[in-house]
């Protein structure tokens, strides 16, 4: 499910104008009229949100700004905080995104404009779907609709029916039936074969949950009947991988391979994604079963190497979104100041005219407005900084996990080395002695010789210079020296440095002692961690 609503919630973006940013921000001084200034203020924020995030913000609150000076303040306002939305929305800050949609929302709701209304709820139901409220999803998508049946529209209802069958696919099976199956009558009469695919692919994975074998190899046959050049080919993956799933669990492990290999072959210009990483885990589980250790490795290889990939990219996905959280917090609360001071001022102006005195207040309250303003500032400041030590951190953990994960790796690859030696002692076969030779020399080819050295190089990019540093003040210091160096730089203490070198925790103790004293700390009450953060 949440790899279609993952792609269900691309469809909120916008598309932009091929008339480049420094035009339109060039024209903008030239034009009076509001209402074209509010669309103008609109485009330069969508084209600056992916390279300049804090100009494309300053843009859409002139547009909101712009937006209160026309005719149709209203509608207009709402258009804008729809365009903030989807911004936020692309930045996965679904929080703040949402904030606009129900704004955006109930002005809609007030005017009575149900065109419009439909539009947002199709948005709102598919963010409440991401974040997994699923009532408040079913509640959106049902007014979607009723309002599509309304206008008859036959596409559009497809897609919400199995929007909603895909909602319950997990929760209620026979809800998610019922949905699918209203979704594939009205699908007959139309002409969108990537959507009968969808519908008939999602049936056959609904059977396939309820053990009806029967249906589910039906809907599974219509589903591989439709494809043709004309499908995407994201949409044919998904109709493979949903059969090499299915077909996995009935141990048929022949056809599990060539659809699960067809998905992949046709995901390969997007394969870091959770569908590249489900598919090498069916190829890996499939090989382990069939006995074929060689296979089995490698896709649990590149099963492990898109798992890495996709939580350093989720942690850096997290961090941003905590940072433009903050940023959103702090510029409301700026905001909200520079309302009241204005509003302040015009108060101000009208005492003034009566009483001379208030002058004095004045000046008083600007500046303690500067010093909320300062202190605003400097927590913006601290926000920023907690960012990139928490992206810093982020970056020492995976560091030290892919080392530990790759000495894990060579200690399994040894004892499987160690297994295949003794089974072939007591093999009297000698074609199978031959063929184990093959597999121990290929097992003992893919074995990593040289972990610290990509360890140390991995280092290197998350910490630039340090061992440059580190050999021209103490050129002395062997290999060892410099990996206990990375090491301790990275705060981590002798237990863990221990389980991760396998090394015993005396020999540990015993290298720091040796490293202090070509450090000349032996009498010094320096701590080495903090020493080696000092270089």
């Amino acid at each position: 499910m949440a790899r279609l609503f993952s792609i269900l919630f691309l469809l909120l973006s916008f598309t932009i104008h091929s008339q480049s940013t420094k035009e339109m921000i060039d024209s903008l001084n030239g034009i009076n009229d509001h209402q074209k200034k509010v669309e103008l203020c609109r485009k330069i924020a969508l084209n600056l949100q992916k390279s300049d995030w804090d100009r494309a913000l300053k843009y859409i609150e002139l547009a909101e700004t712009e937006a209160k000076k026309t005719k149709e303040s209203e509608v207009t306002l709402a258009n804008v905080y729809i365009t903030t939305g989807k911004m936020y929305a692309s930045k996965d800050v679904l929080d703040i995104a949402l904030q606009y949609y129900l704004k955006a929302y109930d002005i809609y709701k007030n005017n009575g404009n149900l065109e419009e209304i439909s539009k947002l709820e199709n948005n709102l139901a598919i963010i409440y779907a991401v974040g997994n409220n699923k009532e408040k999803a079913l509640k959106f998508f049902l007014n979607v609709y009723r309002y599509q049946q309304s206008k008859n529209d036959s596409v559009k209802l497809v897609k919400i029916l199995n929007n909603i069958g895909t909602l319950y696919l997990n929760t209620k099976l026979d809800s998610s039936l019922y949905y699918y199956q209203k979704a594939y009558s009205i699908n007959k009469f139309i002409k969108d074969d990537a959507l009968k695919i969808n519908v008939c692919t999602n049936l056959a994975r609904a059977y396939a949950l309820k053990k009806d074998k029967t249906n589910a190899d039906f809907y599974f046959d219509k589903a591989f009947s439709l494809l043709n050049n004309h499908i995407d080919n994201l949409g044919q993956a998904f109709v493979y991988e949903s059969f090499s799933e299915y077909k996995l669990k009935e141990k048929k492990y022949d056809e599990v391979i060539v659809n699960a290999k067809k998905a992949l072959e046709l995901r390969k210009e997007n394969l870091y994604t959770y569908s590249g990483l489900n598919l090498n885990k069916i190829l890996y589980q499939v090989y382990v079963s069939k006995e074929d250790y060689k296979n089995a490795v490698y896709y649990f290889q590149k099963y492990n190497a898109i798992n890495d990939s996709i939580h350093v990219e989720e942690k850096a996905v997290n961090i941003e979104r905590i940072k433009l959280e903050q940023d959103y917090k702090v510029r409301t609360q700026i905001k909200t100041l520079i309302e009241q001071k204005r509003l302040f001022k015009y108060f101000v102006v009208g005492l003034i005219l009566v009483v001379g005195i208030l002058i004095l207040i004045i000046l008083l309250i600007k500046y303690r407005n500067r010093n909320i303003k300062n202190q605003l500032e400097q927590e913006k400041l601290k926000s920023n900084m907690k960012a990139l030590n928490e992206s810093l951190e982020a970056k020492k953990k995976v560091l030290i996990g892919k080392a530990m994960a790759e000495i894990h790796r060579t200690d399994s690859i040894n004892e499987i080395l160690t297994d295949l030696k003794q089974i072939k002692l007591k093999t009297v076969n000698k074609e199978m002695q031959q063929a184990i030779d093959i597999v121990l020399k290929r097992l003992e080819k893919n074995l990593n010789t040289d972990i610290w050295k990509e360890f140390e190089i991995s280092f290197e990019q998350v910490h630039k210079s340090f061992f440059d540093k580190l050999t021209v003040d103490y050129p002395s210091l062997t290999p060892k020296d410099r990996r206990l160096c990375a090491l301790l730089y990275l705060d981590l203490t002798t237990k863990e440095i221990s389980q991760i070198t396998g090394q015993s925790f005396k020999s540990i103790e015993n290298a720091r002692t040796r490293l202090r004293k070509k450090f000349d700390l032996t009498n010094e009450k320096v701590n080495l961690s903090t020493y080696l953060n000092t270089i």
